[in-house]
């Protein structure tokens, strides 16, 4: 089998330029992160256009300083993994060119990951040896699914989120609140201060699809409610709100997750995505694993959000099971779970 001791992680797809040095697939020796959320907080969501010129100006920087951080030269490279979707496309095409040229200039092979996979080999950043199958849960701001993971390379999405992802859902909520910008982790904090059982919301049960989400008709709910109450002058308790609303939220993330582990015969969860960094849904899950006897693996919080290690680490192990990709390798902005 081909080496492939050191492999260069590149990742572009939202407000995030990132580059990490991964040695021999499990030793991270670089992971830089080039946040934009300053940039962005004025306008209360990602600009599309000014992330792709941040990207543009920060990514050879962090390039060059993975390297110098690592104690590896960019000819020292076996391999290169670049995130090739989903995101923005003007963001992903700024990583996959750098990635392409990268591997041109330096005659070493280069593979496109997908973001979401890339969130499932965080686990593998600094969790003990990992054994299939497991169930994971990748939820996001942007997808929430669950999948049967049979081994390296080989997955079975179960179920999906039919409308909006957990993390929008957190992310419209919180701007409800007046909480800002990024709002799912202001949203986290605030919940701790309230009482999850003082407000009732509804849950969606899909009784014909049981692995899939909604909560798109929880989102609206809340929203329903504060608009009612602001109109009679009536002040909500936006701790109380965030709560209940958390609680939900993480309730069917693991009530779903848990049943899916059952019903599959499998004894070990998986989770990932940047909703993963939740601390509710860490300790809901937790002690729902351990209730049922299951065993847990969680990403370290700093790998829940994005970064280039958890796209190195997913390109290690497909470049050792021998992808390669070409020159004509385009971003894909829509792509989706069931290409992982």
């Amino acid at each position: 089998m081909e080496s492939f001791q050191w492999i260069l992680g590149i990742e572009s797809s939202c407000d995030e330029t990132a580059a990490a040095i991964l040695k021999e697939g499990r030793i991270l020796k670089a992971n830089l992160v080039a946040s934009q959320t300053d940039l962005h907080r004025v306008y209360g969501g990602v600009v599309p256009e000014l992330a792709s010129r941040q990207h543009m100006e920060s990514v050879n920087l962090l390039i060059d300083q993975a390297a110098e951080q690592a104690g590896v030269r960019l000819r020292d490279l076996d391999g290169i993994a670049v995130s090739r979707g989903p995101g923005l496309v003007g963001a992903l095409l700024v990583g996959l060119s750098t990635a392409k040229a990268l591997a041109y200039s330096l005659a070493i092979p280069y593979v496109g990951v997908n973001h979401m996979e890339g969130h499932i080999y965080a686990n593998w950043l600094t969790g003990p040896d990992i054994s299939f199958p497991l169930i994971g849960l990748i939820v996001s701001g942007g997808h929430t699914a669950l999948m049967l993971l049979e081994g390296h390379g080989s997955y079975r999405l179960l179920g999906q989120t039919r409308d909006d992802a957990a993390g929008e859902a957190y992310d419209k909520v919180a701007r409800t609140l007046g909480l800002g910008y990024p709002g799912g982790p202001v949203l986290d904090r605030l919940a701790r201060e309230g009482n999850p059982e003082a407000i009732s919301l509804p849950v969606a049960r899909l009784r014909d699809d049981p692995w899939s989400f909604s909560f798109s008709g929880l989102k609206t709910a809340v929203l329903n409610l504060m608009h009612r109450l602001a109109e009679q002058g009536i002040a909500i308790d936006k701790a109380d709100l965030a709560a209940s609303f958390q609680e939900n939220v993480c309730a069917t993330l693991t009530e779903k997750t848990i049943a899916a582990a059952a019903a599959y015969g499998v004894d070990q969860v998986l989770l990932a995505g940047g909703v993963a960094a939740n601390s509710r849904l860490r300790q809901m899950m937790a002690a729902a694993c351990d209730a049922a006897g299951f065993t847990l693996y969680l990403p370290e919080p700093a790998y829940c959000t994005d970064n280039a290690a958890m796209i190195a680490c997913a390109g290690y192990y497909r470049l050792r099971a021998g992808f390669r990709d070409g020159w004509d390798l385009n971003a894909a902005p829509a792509l989706g779970m069931d290409s992982v």
